[in-house]
């Protein structure tokens, strides 16, 4: 019997579509944003005016993601602008040969540096190029300024539709975000004492709750002027929930289930958050602590209670608000700007971005492409790290692309252009909502036969779009992965040694700041969360190089235990200071200094080597205390040590460690 053949572990996780829930909501906002424009243009009997502002709500659609209504605003009004910026660009070079060819390649170098500053900026830095790509490809109708103004009118109308229930539920997705992270560690502390698999995934899902509601609350608060009460308010609650949550770790190592009380009365409180009302003031009916980690979560949770049932704006004037203010937005941008001329990084990127593009705007200059455009397109759709591995966006374009194009052949040759477009464009548009967060290839199959289906309404080419869509799609993902994959190694020589590294060294520090007689709370807080979210980027950055073809996604499996034990010893390090708060006696400097040489140590090891079993940190018995508050956290990084050394350690072994 001949053996079954499977394809690659990297191609099927690559290809595995994500859970998430349909946005109803964006859904909705993508047809009427996309359909209306056309029935307008249709109206008017300029189609392909209508064409152009569809085409700007398709990007609106593409960035309409924010829970936050004045995220909202910065996530589709501000990269719509660069968009209108890049067609007008390139509408002025459409036409003129090899200076169109260095104009395009310029703004592409422009792009992928601006696109590293941040997630707004990343996609600011998409459309300009995107934008500038079809304006240099695509002969606009009209005058030079109407082509930007309609599509970004169109992006607008995709932002007023997702800002008109603002009045009404102004502050409602702050809320949620809060009272989603409380019913997040409501779950943890129901996880601790229990299966350690499940307290992991709950503490990471916490993490990120806590990543969103910090960014949703500090977002809202850069753009309010004065103390906003009910900032305030969110503030205190998210700084009242975070005791609880380095509170966990301790519970969790007593390796004793919580009664139910205590969970439940954490969910109780973020039921009062969600709605918007202070919660039931009564004492809380908790079961007696009996120890250091118990009497930690007792005290936090008591105290997140106390604080959700402030009722007046005056009792929140004096919080302890460990996360301050954010700098103004024109400081931040400075600051941005500063970085990317200074980066090394961002030239990279800006390099290899311009480098495929100028290779294909010169390729198709050379030689006869039909839709030419369609080539840099797809680069600048693949070329995307921050959106995941650029070896499987190309893999998954080209997939996508062809699943798209079989929709968008029974769409082209069945429908005929005129008033049959519009509830075409009402079915087709909320498919890309609806399936982007299922996986880069769902978005593209969602996309393709809009695309085509608008540049129909331009060119009137009906089917024969399609072979020139399937030939340019697959010249772009070839010309990325060559001349922005592989001649790049840093792309496919995972990095993630580094990135781990500094993560052991900032948990080093972590662990000085925990015990030291100087260390402000409040700044040891933000340490604790920084770390945190660190390792959450981490953990996103091995799940992309998973993607990857071997040895890139064979080394990230091998590293990946490892990131795993770093976590822990942070929960260590967290559970060990919340003893130290409520009685337990506090480890000696020699103590300390000895965890955090070890950790040093290792995250020296990791920056030397390139795979996982090369990694050398000699870790002989350090003489000291065996047993004490620090214990926990020693047995920690000797099991750290022990995956990040082929064989375990190379020095002399305790017999006392595990």
């Amino acid at each position: 019997m001949p053996p079954r053949v499977a394809p690659p572990d990297w191609l099927v996780r690559t290809l595995r579509p994500q859970r998430a829930p349909i946005p109803w909501a964006a859904a909705s906002r993508a047809a009427i944003a996309m359909a209306a424009p056309l029935a307008v243009g249709l109206a008017t009997g300029h189609s392909a005016y209508g064409a152009l502002a569809s085409m700007g709500a398709l990007s609106g659609v593409i960035g309409d993601t924010a829970d936050a209504y004045r995220m909202r605003i910065l996530n589709i009004a501000v990269p719509q602008f660069f968009g209108a910026v890049g067609v007008t660009v390139g509408s002025l070079v459409n036409g003129r040969g090899w200076f169109a060819v260095a104009a395009v390649t310029a703004v592409a170098l422009v792009s992928g540096m601006i696109s590293t500053i941040g997630a707004v900026a990343s996609v600011s830095g998409l459309l300009l190029l995107l934008n500038c790509v079809v304006g240099a490809g695509l002969p606009m109708p009209g005058a030079w300024w109407l082509a930007p103004l309609l599509m970004y009118s169109g992006g607008l109308l995709v932002l007023l539709l997702a800002l008109l229930a603002w009045p009404l539920r102004g502050g409602v997705p702050e809320r949620a975000a809060v009272a989603a992270t409380y019913r997040g560690v409501a779950h943890l502390l129901e996880a601790a004492g229990q299966d350690p698999l499940t307290y992991a995934e709950t503490r990471l899902a916490v993490t990120q709750s806590l990543n969103l509601a910090y960014d949703l609350v500090l977002a809202r608060r850069a753009r309010a002027h004065g103390r906003n009460p009910e900032l305030v308010r969110l503030v205190s609650q998210l700084n009242a929930v975070t005791p609880i949550v380095e509170a966990a770790p301790a519970v969790h190592q007593c390796g004793v289930p919580l009664p139910p009380q205590v969970p439940d009365a954490v969910r109780a409180l973020a039921d009062a958050i969600a709605a918007g009302r202070p919660a039931d003031g009564a004492p809380l009916k908790l079961p007696e602590p009996d120890g250091p980690a118990s009497r930690a979560l007792d005290h936090a949770v008591r105290h997140a209670a106390e604080v959700a049932a402030r009722t007046g704006d005056s009792e929140f004037t004096n919080v302890d608000d460990r996360l301050g203010h954010p700098a103004a937005l024109r400081v931040r941008a400075r600051r941005g700007a500063r970085n990317v001329i200074l980066s090394g990084a961002s030239w990279r990127y800006g390099l290899r971005l311009a480098l495929c593009i100028g290779i294909a705007q010169t390729l198709v200059s050379i030689v006869p492409v039909p839709r030419s455009y369609w080539v840099a397109l797809t680069i600048t759709f693949v070329m995307k790290p921050d959106f995941g591995s650029v070896f499987s966006r190309a893999v998954l374009r080209a997939l996508g692309t062809a699943a798209g194009l079989v929709v968008a052949a029974a769409v082209l040759s069945e429908v005929p252009i005129g008033w049959w477009d519009v509830p075409v464009m009402l079915l087709l548009a909320p498919l890309i909502p609806a399936l982007t967060p299922r996986g880069y290839a769902f978005q593209t199959a969602a996309i393709t036969p809009v695309i085509l289906l608008l540049s129909d309404l331009l060119n009137h080419q009906g089917t024969a779009l399609l072979g020139p869509r399937l030939l340019d799609s697959l010249m772009g993902c070839a010309i990325a992965l060559v001349a922005g994959y592989l001649l790049w190694p840093e792309s496919w020589h995972t990095r993630i040694g580094d990135r781990l590294a500094d993560a052991v060294s900032d948990t080093a520090a972590y662990v000085e700041c925990a015990f030291g007689d100087t260390a402000d709370p409040a700044a040891r807080a933000r340490m604790r969360r920084r770390l945190y979210r660190d390792l959450s980027v981490i953990r996103t950055e091995f799940q992309r190089a998973l993607t990857e073809p071997p040895p890139t996604g064979k080394r990230a499996a091998a590293w990946w235990p490892l990131v795993v034990s770093v976590e822990r010893i942070v929960d260590a390090t967290t559970a060990a200071r919340v003893r130290v708060r409520h009685g337990s006696p506090p480890p000696s400097p020699v103590e300390v200094g000895q965890v955090t040489a070890q950790l040093r140590e290792l995250a020296q090891g990791l920056r030397d080597s390139v795979v996982l079993e090369e990694v050398r940190a000699d870790f002989g018995a350090a003489p000291g205390l065996r047993e004490g508050v620090l214990e926990q956290v020693r047995q920690e990084v000797a099991a750290t040590r022990a995956i990040g050394i082929r064989g375990g350690p190379t020095g002399p072994r305790d017999p006392r460690d595990p």
